[in-house]
């Protein structure tokens, strides 16, 4: 933990280790033989984690995580497709945005925040509209931090033929998805969430023969993974100027990620940070949006303290104050907020947090008391 600034409590950009951070001190030649050796040992690594070597391809991109959402809707759903897409929270509205600007078809099917799309869900969509060619699934939708059952999903995805698009931007690295169980035509990431690198990388995972066949699809030049990949493939080297710092440090967060044991010691943690997170906030009074069984261990959404006092700007000033950032909700109808349990940080850490929003609230209400008796 890097204790001479804030503490992330977000959901990306995080608190990194200063191993990445110094990694990046480094300027590398975008088309030099050892930087084309880090990218390539990088997208090596991505593809481990899901055991995607034999069936994807891992094809990175500048950016954001929502570039490398709309490069895959883009690339990989013919014009001609058509999406449904699965709803419960604001990135999966994002995902229908998209596919409204890309001029794709779609279908959308909306639960509420606090409740996953089942199984079943999809497979009575899938049977009542068949001319849906893809489904896409925010697998841990980070608005609220609710867990989308995404093997369950896909199984049903692929019993119908039809193909299966996941955002797994929260989820990649900490909780465990397996290509070779859990059938998919791309899966989305970046840099700076579970593998704790910076902001400024997107990538997905696609399914070599679902990439092989999207040649022409895309709406875009800068977007099109199938001639991001292709130009990868043949030279090494990115079509356009990467983020070479961004590399460097997303590759030393990877060798950080298996000293610590890989993906189970990395969602240990984040569990634990969860966990330590949730009974110390209980034990303040503040009460988690979501049920355990549906809360994934990433980023908790709380209901804001009833008290009229409490207003969430003063609330995070005074928190930043003492060393952590939280995040605001994201919720349309209820007032929350958020809290991270990524980064570089542990239960520790979480604990201090816990304590310094008890103190922040006190403060809150003992300074408006006061005015109140003057």
């Amino acid at each position: 933990m890097n204790t001479a600034a804030p503490i992330l409590l977000t959901p990306g950009p995080l608190t990194t280790s200063a191993r990445t951070r110094q990694a990046m001190l480094e300027d590398w030649g975008s088309w030099d033989d050892r930087f084309n050796a880090l990218t390539a040992s990088v997208c090596a690594q991505l593809l481990a984690i899901v055991q995607g070597e034999g069936s994807h391809h891992c094809v990175p991109l500048q950016g954001s995580g929502t570039f490398a959402v709309e490069a895959a809707v883009g690339t990989l759903v013919p014009r001609a497709g058509k999406v449904l897409v699965l709803i419960n929270g604001a990135y999966g509205k994002r995902l229908a945005k998209i596919c409204e600007v890309l001029g794709r078809d779609f279908s959308t099917f909306e639960t509420a925040e606090d409740e996953p799309t089942t199984a079943a869900d999809v497979d009575r969509l899938l049977h009542a509209d068949k001319a849906i060619t893809h489904v896409g699934l925010i697998h841990c939708e980070t608005s609220t931090g609710i867990l989308n059952p995404l093997a369950d999903i896909a199984q049903v995805v692929k019993q119908h033929g039809k193909r299966l698009i996941v955002d797994a931007m929260s989820s990649f690295g900490a909780l465990p998805i397996d290509a070779r169980a859990v059938p998919f035509d791309a899966l989305i990431a970046a840099s700076g969430k579970c593998l704790e690198g910076v902001p400024g990388m997107g990538f997905v995972l696609a399914n070599k023969q679902a990439l092989a066949a999207a040649q022409g699809n895309c709406h875009s030049l800068a977007l099109d993974l199938f001639d991001q990949h292709s130009y990868m493939a043949r030279t090494g080297q990115w079509r356009f100027t990467p983020p070479t710092h961004v590399v460097a440090a997303l590759h030393e967060a990877l060798l950080q990620y298996q000293e610590e044991g890989g993906l189970p010691a990395r969602h240990k943690r984040y569990a634990d940070n969860c966990q330590a997170l949730l009974e110390g906030m209980a034990d303040l009074g503040l009460r988690s949006f979501l049920s355990a069984v549906i809360q994934a261990p990433i980023i908790v959404t709380f209901h804001a303290p009833t008290d009229p006092r409490y207003q969430f700007k003063d609330f995070y000033e005074r928190v930043k104050a003492k060393g952590f950032i939280l995040y605001p909700g994201k919720l349309t109808q209820v007032d929350t907020f958020r809290v991270g349990c990524i980064g570089h940080v542990d239960a520790a850490g979480m604990h201090a947090a816990v304590k310094a929003i008890g103190q922040v609230l006190q403060e809150m209400c003992r300074r408006e008391l006061a005015r109140e008796s003057l």
